[in-house]
């Protein structure tokens, strides 16, 4: 909030969730969790998993193991940045979220609250910027490309990509075929 009060300004949309593309939701869940319904808010694996290949690499880019939930949680309620003590409220208020949200409300609150672009938030804000249209006719490659942002939004861009967004959109793509959302698939 911070850095958005001395910036150019702050666009929010809401969409509801069965207002937002299920191409969208497919590639965000493909791109940032893959095991989004087989797990009750974190996946120890893929914690593990982020923290062997950090150890291994370096300082090069760092994986990251957090779940959407855990996401949504930090969005929501705890501040930037990287610390022991942030992680842990994150995995707890993860839990207590998945205990009193359904999956499709983790989804719909996570997608509407998360930056999409300097001071975007929300995919309907998103879908509008980046391609002019509405988050509910948003095409594959189009949901792709915004999931391939998610990362680092303030330094990708869905609307102008680098070679290397194009290339993380086309992967993206493919899983996202492989992903059935029984909380969206309609």
């Amino acid at each position: 909030m911070i850095r958005n009060a001395f910036a150019s300004g702050v666009t929010k949309r809401w969409a509801d969730l069965d207002r937002i593309s299920p191409r969208l939701v497919r590639a965000v869940v493909a791109s940032e969790d893959a095991r989004f319904f087989e797990h009750g808010g974190v996946d120890w694996d893929a914690i593990r998993r982020a923290r062997d290949y950090n150890a291994k690499h370096g300082d090069e880019p760092r994986r990251g193991g957090s779940t959407i939930t855990m996401q949504c949680s930090r969005n929501l309620f705890l501040w930037q940045g990287k610390s022991y003590v942030r992680k842990a409220l994150e995995v707890g208020l993860a839990y207590l979220m998945e205990l009193m949200w359904s999956k499709q409300r983790i989804l719909e609150v996570y997608l509407n609250v998360i930056e999409w672009g300097p001071g975007l938030y929300g995919a309907e804000a998103a879908s509008h910027a980046a391609f002019g249209v509405p988050a509910s006719a948003l095409d594959s490659h189009q949901a792709a490309l915004l999931a391939a942002t998610l990362p680092n939004p303030l330094r990708w861009s869905a609307a102008r990509p680098s070679r290397y967004v194009l290339a993380r959109a086309a992967t993206i793509e493919r899983r996202a075929e492989q992903i059935h959302l029984p909380a969206v698939d309609r």
